[in-house]
């Protein structure tokens, strides 16, 4: 729906709202033709049930509307002597047109001297679950959201199994486009699999103000651009949703509007220079390393490399020990049961598997060995005795490929070379040709909604023939650090202005084995309460937090025993 119609959807509903409230307006005093005036009529009925005139501004809030409107027909039917069980569930029912029944009865009595406490303790638990869940909804929505990592796109700056608090007012909370969904969650009911939204209506695009513009290499939260997934790396066909109920994604902000962006060598290199990355960003390269003596992987792990893989030969196999050892292996590379061999992470198979099952395993020290580092590891096991040599590896060949961006078979951008491109900037023109349409299709069908074809090698727009455009929004390239292991714009391009979520600003827990089952957690307490962005190395505020809750119970305890 756009303006125009949410114009005329709001004006429809003050037309109904007067004609089923005129006379109760008109009992308590009130002129009934103020129950036909938009939004001075609510802020008389909220007097007339006796609740905060800024109840007002929640029936504003799309979600949190939800839960107020409610709560409104179920006073206003109380304050004229409706109280019992089936009259709640009448007004509910009918969506408040009970209401009606009463505005129209000849026997209309206002209980001016209402009680405003719940009669019952079943009532007082309601009100308070209520208004638990609004205030949530409305700091979900508007302020702060939490979030958790799922895939390691951005190890190891941010690691699978970190819980975020996400900023929503940095950037400008962005109103929920989808006006009738279940509060607090995304695109599910929890432990249901249903759908917790309706796709119609929609909100047109709305910001609310901000604190500060997204930089240069900060870390973003937004909505996938493509298609919605329902697996991640999964490719399926695509899963239409509404914007705001795309899949969220946590990616750094490599490029921001008007930035010209090129990848050399698998370098990112911004307006022709090379990017200078924050401190606690650690993107990861591939690199292989060489001893003519083996590598060995025991000495990797003590120098904290994790990201590589080991190769395993075991004896004395059956299918009960290998159903064991399934979880830890990635890959099989001969099947021979006398000469089992496996692939695992660096984790190799742990001990109480190789115990329990009475495998005899050994482990075969590989003179070559590819890694995927962190620049800080690299110069780790430069500096060691671990190799005698090791080098960053990159794609070099480039051949014409739909597998990324712009995803036209007349480009050859792969992972490691890539552009340049030019991120497109609000209120900016670019010229428009047949060559770099590919780069700018989706942003002016789907993204700015204009209709776009090509006849007889010319471009046209709204079926007028072009040759510039003038981008609508801005927008912004994402990428993981972990770039090797991460679908970001590489893939599937720019990510607009209207799909970003807010910014990350705090890991409150962290969990290392996430998706290995509850018996395998464990907590990372180094990282608990950490901040995300800064300078210098992450920073616990556990401790502190210990502290400023002892303090908040002294303090509560004192004035307790004080007060009795």
């Amino acid at each position: 729906m756009g303006w125009i119609e949410w114009f005329y959807f709001f004006v429809g509903i003050q037309i109904i709202h007067g004609l089923g409230t005129w006379k109760l307006y008109k009992k308590t005093d009130y002129n009934p033709l103020l129950s036909f005036i938009p939004i001075y009529n609510g802020l008389i009925l909220l007097k007339i049930i006796k609740r905060p005139w800024w109840w007002i501004i929640l029936l504003f809030l799309p979600v949190v509307n939800l839960l107020i409107f409610p709560v409104i027909w179920v006073e206003t039917i109380r304050s004229f002597g409706k109280k019992s069980f089936s009259d709640t569930l009448l007004v509910l029912l009918t969506l408040g047109f009970y209401i009606y029944t009463i505005n129209y009865s000849n026997k209309i009595s206002y209980v001016e001297d209402r009680d405003l406490n719940p009669s019952s303790g079943f009532g007082e638990w309601l009100s308070s679950i209520i208004f638990a869940i609004t205030l949530a909804t409305v700091v979900h929505t508007y302020f702060i959201q939490p979030f958790i990592i799922p895939t390691g796109s951005l190890e190891k700056t941010l690691l699978v199994g970190d819980f975020l608090f996400v900023s929503k007012y940095h950037y400008g909370a962005r109103v929920p486009k989808t006006v009738v969904a279940f509060p607090m969650v995304h695109d599910t009911i929890v432990g249901t699999g249903i759908r917790s939204y309706l796709n119609k209506p929609q909100l047109p695009y709305i910001r609310l103000p901000k604190i500060q513009s997204i930089k240069r290499n900060e870390i973003v939260t937004f909505n996938w651009p493509a298609d919605t997934v329902r697996q991640f790396f999964v490719r399926e066909k695509g899963v239409k949703k509404p914007l705001d109920k795309k899949s969220n994604y946590v990616k750094r902000c490599v490029a921001i509007p008007g930035d010209k962006l090129e990848i050399i060598d698998g370098l990112i290199y911004i307006n022709g220079k090379l990017s200078d990355f924050p401190f606690r960003a650690k993107p990861i390269y591939k690199y292989i390393a060489y001893s003519n003596n083996g590598i060995s992987s025991q000495k990797l792990v003590k120098l904290d490399v994790a990201d590589f893989q080991r190769k395993f030969i075991i004896s004395n196999l059956n299918q009960k020990s290998f159903e064991s050892l399934r979880p830890s292996i990635l890959s099989v590379t001969n099947s021979d049961i006398d000469n089992f061999t496996v692939i695992t992470g660096s984790k190799g198979i742990p001990k109480n598997i190789i115990v329990e099952n009475r495998l005899s395993v050994k482990e075969i020290t590989e003179k070559v060995k590819n890694l995927s580092l962190t620049e800080r590891d690299y110069k780790k096991i430069r500096d060691s005795d671990i190799v005698d040599s090791i080098v960053r590896v990159y794609r070099t060949n480039k051949s014409y490929n739909t597998s990324f961006f712009p995803n036209d078979i007349s480009y050859d951008w792969n992972e490691d070379n890539f552009g340049p491109v030019t991120i497109p900037k609000k209120n900016t023109s670019i010229n428009l040709t047949l060559k770099n349409l590919p780069i700018y299709k989706k942003i002016i069908r789907d993204y700015e909604k204009n209709t776009l074809d090509v006849k007889n090698e010319n471009i046209l727009i709204n079926d007028k023939i072009v040759n510039s455009y003038s981008f609508k929004m801005d927008y912004y390239w994402m990428m993981g650090d972990n770039r090797y292991n991460s679908e970001d714009s590489r893939v599937w391009g720019f990510v607009p202005e209207d799909h970003i979520l807010g910014k990350p600003i705090f890991i409150w827990m962290s969990i290392e084995g996430i998706n290995d089952g509850f018996k395998n957690w464990k907590i990372r307490w180094d990282r608990v309460f950490t901040t995300i962005h800064g300078d210098g190395k992450p920073k616990s505020y556990f401790i502190h937090f210990i502290i400023f809750v002892i303090l908040v119970w002294v303090v509560n305890k004192f004035f307790v025993t004080n007060k009795s």
